[in-house]
């Protein structure tokens, strides 16, 4: 029997329990042994709760107990969920987490300490929920050099989005809808300003790379500034806006970004809609896969953390190895990174913005008051000089693909 122990009894916490004794004898049939919850780490009591009797408030008590072999981490934030890691890995205990926060921050260190003492620290469900994501670039893609990756990795921003796109509405009704069906946190900074996408394109970019993407590097750019009238000016050009979260080589380097963007019908990820992600990897002798499904929640999230623990508990004492360097990647200054711009400027400034864009193909869906054109192809600083020239502008979205 593999015995196992909880950090954190909230959504996510839960979820693990509930999925691993709901699927009990297929995961244990899957790992090679029987998986046991041995304990389930909070400071709250759960008076009624079936797994009552599992519950601690003492870390020490699972980290002084030698039958408990994996750790799940399901608290969040930094501390203490970076010291109870590694004083499990020091231990020789694996942990499986959900922590995208943790794995950002801290993911080389505890990847590092956990080859180092024959356990394994795996984070499959950090990014994209229950979408396989980790396990395919760290395992299955490894024949690749992998030089793009472009992903929906918030559920929030994509389910605003979506609805602003369907039903005409403006980003602050939406964003309360959201919130309404928790969909979206009651604080929904870390979602709408792109923060949650940063982190989770920066563990990606590391592991496609094997050195260490930092998240604080990252150009970030959140959807609060996108209008419904954005999106009619889309679907004149037979597009969509996303909040896509990518990293790519590029003749001038290696960037990632987070932004909106305008994509066409043909893109892969047009019809990714609501609280669903996607992400789009392209390999140099493989070309383009993709992967789809509910980016977060209870249950999918859960999922992937015991899909971690299965392969934990297959290879107890032996490390899995992870590609990802604690030397940091550098990064190349997305000014020098070229693309399309959708535009929208005062109709006074029409004259002047026809001059600065020349060749510009201009968008009219007869809105009042001002005109809209796409740029030809030019690099981000030669656009912040030309829109600069003119005196700014409504909005300005990248265009994609």
């Amino acid at each position: 029997m593999i015995h196992v122990a909880v950090l954190g009894y909230g959504t996510v916490g839960s979820g693990v329990v509930e999925v691993i004794e709901t699927n009990k004898d297929s995961i244990s049939k899957k790992a090679g042994d029987e998986i046991n919850v041995k304990y389930i780490l909070d400071l709250r009591e759960f008076p009624g709760d079936p797994y009552e009797s599992k519950v601690v408030h003492d870390f020490d008590v699972i980290l002084n107990d030698p039958e408990i072999s994996i750790i799940c981490e399901t608290m969040g934030g930094n501390e203490p969920a970076f010291t109870f890691s590694m004083k499990a890995l020091l231990k020789g205990k694996s942990v499986c987490t959900s922590n995208k926060e943790l794995v950002a921050n801290h993911g080389p260190e505890l990847i590092k300490t956990a080859r180092e003492n024959n356990c394994n620290y795996l984070f499959e469900a950090s990014v994209g929920g229950g979408i396989p994501i980790i396990r395919p670039l760290n395992s299955s893609l490894t024949a690749e050099k992998i030089d793009a990756i472009t992903g929906i990795l918030n559920g929030t921003t994509n389910y605003i989005l979506t609805k602003m796109d369907e039903d005409n509405a403006d980003f602050d009704d939406v964003l309360k809808e959201a919130q309404e069906k928790g969909y979206a946190e009651r604080n929904p900074e870390a979602d709408v300003e792109g923060y949650d996408a940063c982190r989770k394109i920066a563990i990606l970019s590391s592991l496609a790379k094997g050195k260490n993407v930092k998240y604080e590097n990252i150009y970030t750019e959140g959807i609060t500034k996108i209008e419904t009238l954005d999106f009619a000016y889309a679907r004149k050009l037979k597009m969509s806006i996303k909040l896509l979260a990518m990293c790519k080589d590029t003749e001038d380097g290696f960037y990632a970004m987070v932004a909106p963007f305008m994509i066409p019908k043909g893109h892969p990820l047009y019809s990714v809609s609501g609280v669903f992600n996607a992400v789009y990897v392209h390999g140099n002798m493989l070309g383009d896969s993709m992967y789809y499904g509910r980016g977060a929640g209870k249950l999918p999230t859960a999922s992937a953390v015991v899909s971690d623990v299965i392969d934990c508990a297959r290879h107890l004492g032996k490390n899995i190895l992870c590609f990802w360097d604690a030397e940091d990647m550098k990064l190349t200054d997305i000014a020098r990174t070229k693309k399309h711009f959708f535009v929208r400027v005062a109709e006074a400034e029409k004259a002047k913005a026809s001059e600065a864009f020349a060749g510009a193909e201009e968008v009219d869906i007869q809105a009042k008051g001002e005109f809209a054109f796409v740029t030809k192809v030019m690099t981000e600083k030669e656009f912040d000089e030309k829109i600069a020239s003119i005196g700014g502008c409504i909005n300005r979205i990248r265009m994609e693909g």
